[in-house]
Parts: C-alpha cells; structure tokens; sequence
C-alpha cells in the first residue's frame, strides 16, 4: 500500500500542474463544435459571384488546401470562394465563443446577423472570434470564405462560454458522459485534461461519428493508437472509440500501446476482410448486392458517410463495404479514401 502512495502523490502532483500550465495556456482549445452537414458552394471566382463550380456536403469547415484546389476536377487552386450553409442545432441557449481560422478572408453570419466580417483580408494565417448569446434550438450559420493567392486553410467552430440555467430555475445541466468501466490492474490509460468535454468518435479522425463524450479528469483503459500514436481506441463499457491525444494524458508510453485498424470502432462482422481502408461518400449514394448498376439496392448511404473497406473490383471502379451492418457495393466515383492505403485494399472481384 505505501508503494502505491508513493507513487499516486507525484503522479497527481503532476497532473495538477499539467491543469494549471493549461488553464494559463493562451488558444487552448476545449470541447470545440464543428458542427455538421455544411452545404457547400464553391466558385472559381474570388467574390462567391458566377456560376457555381461545385457543390458538396461537407462534414465540417476544418481544411488545410495548402497550395492546392478544393478539388482539382473543378475548383482553381487561386482565386476561388465558398459558402458553407448549415442549419446547426444548440441544444442549450446562452453564450457562445466563435472561432474562425482563416487564410485569406471569412464572413459568418448566425439567422442573417453578420458576427464575423473580414472577407477581404489578403494575408498570413489569421484567427477571429465572436461572443454570441445564442437560445436554444436550431440556427442557420453561414460561412464564406475566399482564397486569393498562395496557400488556403480555413477552420471554423464554436464552444460554450457559459450556458443558461435551465426553466425550472435550477443550474446548466452536466453534460452527459459515457460511463466509465473498470480498467486492469497495470493498463495504459489515458485521463481528459485539455477538454471540458472531450467528443469520441468511430475513427481516428475528426471527421469521425460521435459515439460518446468523456470528461475532463475522467480516466479509460488505453487499448489501441494509430501508428503515429496521435489518435487512441479508448475501452467505453461494451463498446470501444478513439479520441484525440491532443487532449489527453497517457500514463505510460503511448507508444506501448498496439496499432489498431481505423475500423476497429465499427463493430466488423464475422466474415468481412477488414483492411484498415475507409473511404467516405461524396454523395447520397445506392448500396448494391454487387458490383454493378443493374443489382439490386440494399441500402442508401448517406452523404459524408464512412465506409470500411473490404475490397474492390479490378478495373477500381466498386468498393465493397460495411454500411449499418450490411455489407455491400458502393461506385467508388463519389467516395475518397480518407483512412489506409488504396494499395491495401484487396481485388476480390
């Protein structure tokens, strides 16, 4: 027992301090929202003006375009703009801190109220934000973006600065955790200490499903990484998901933790060649029993959808997946890979 104390009291000791050097931390970023299902307008002109080049659905405003295009197939990699429209739902009203991070020019507006304004900005990477009182219920936020010249990013999101009390007059109320299940006796661990609220998702990847949300100081059996032990498979009670190491301690070396596939969250079933490959959908696509136009539909896949990849057709033109269950065929035109290697992905027919 004294063994133990001794050694509990260093590790709280610094983890306390890790707390405080982040809590003085200038841009700690906690519990962001991203939102979800932006429709997407894009212009290869720089004013959002002239006909529209392409439109998509995009799961969140979170893009590093570099010196490149949006999409090489129809966006210019200069002088393009885009606006983002999405109806975002605020579970709970009160004051909300918004973030954009932008290179070159924004503009975002909240139910046609402008909050953020500086669209014609031709410069370096720059960071705006915007305290809103927000009630409850759904909002229609629109982002526009434009790109000039040289290299293009842009990343936009919000976070609760303080919320209000509910009707019945009593304090905000907790958000509702995941539960947290026993951890082994010598697990690698991982405790939430640079988030409020910390979303898990189905893969390692922000673009990920929310399955869960862990709290601040809460701690879980640390049970896989990705290779470059960036993202970890956390063990949720009956269920598994990643979450970003960004926001975590990890107890140990991370690095001890094995390599796990991106598709270990997805429950795969008995039977599926699970290669680690995930692409997502592009598109409201059909899910074919096989690998051609005239089978029989067995499914429809959203858009923005991620999908494990089992294998493909010869010629690259079909890619078998796990959708809700079901395995499938989806035309791999309106689908990226966005997890693994393309290479991996097997030809099975």
């Amino acid at each position: 027992m004294a063994k133990s104390v001794r050694f509990l009291i260093p590790t709280t000791l610094f983890l306390l301090l890790i707390g405080i050097v982040l809590t003085i931390q200038p841009g700690t970023v906690e519990a962001q929202d991203f939102g979800s299902s932006w429709t997407g307008s894009y212009f290869n002109t720089s004013n959002l003006s002239g006909a529209q080049v392409l439109g998509r659905l995009d799961n969140q405003i979170n893009f590093n375009f570099g010196s490149g295009s949006p999409d090489t197939s129809f966006v210019n990699p200069d002088n393009f703009s885009v606006r983002w429209q999405g109806l975002q739902n605020f579970a709970t009203g009160g004051t909300y801190r918004f973030t954009a991070v932008y290179d070159d020019g924004i503009r975002v507006r909240i139910d046609g109220s402008t909050i953020i304004d500086d669209f014609n900005n031709n410069g370096t990477l720059k960071t705006t934000t915007a305290d809103v009182n927000i009630s409850q219920g759904t909002r229609d936020i629109v982002v526009e973006y434009v790109e000039f010249t040289g290299t293009a990013a842009v990343q936009f999101y919000w976070q609760a600065v303080s919320l209000d009390a509910q009707v019945t007059g009593g304090p905000s109320p907790t958000p509702t955790a995941t539960g947290v299940p026993a951890i082994p006796q010598g697990a690698l661990t991982a405790i939430v200490i640079r988030a409020g609220v910390l979303n898990v998702r189905d893969a390692p990847s922000i673009g990920g499903n929310r399955i869960g949300r862990i709290l601040r100081g809460q701690a879980y059996q640390v049970v896989g990484r990705d290779p470059d032990a960036r993202w970890f498979l956390l063990e949720l009670g009956g269920f598994q998901g990643w979450a970003s190491g960004y926001y975590l301690f990890i107890n140990g070396n991370e690095f001890n933790a094995p390599v796990r596939s991106a598709t270990s969250a997805f429950g795969i079933p008995a039977g599926f060649n699970d290669t680690g490959v995930i692409v997502q959908t592009r598109a409201t696509m059909r899910l074919r029993a096989n690998p051609n136009i005239t089978s029989a539909q067995i499914g429809r896949v959203t858009w923005g959808a991620f999908l494990p990849v089992a294998g493909r057709t010869a010629a690259g033109d079909w890619y078998q997946v796990l959708w809700k269950g079901t395995i499938g065929w989806v035309f791999t035109g309106f689908s990226d890979v966005v997890q693994g290697n393309y290479n991996d992905i097997p030809i099975i027919r």
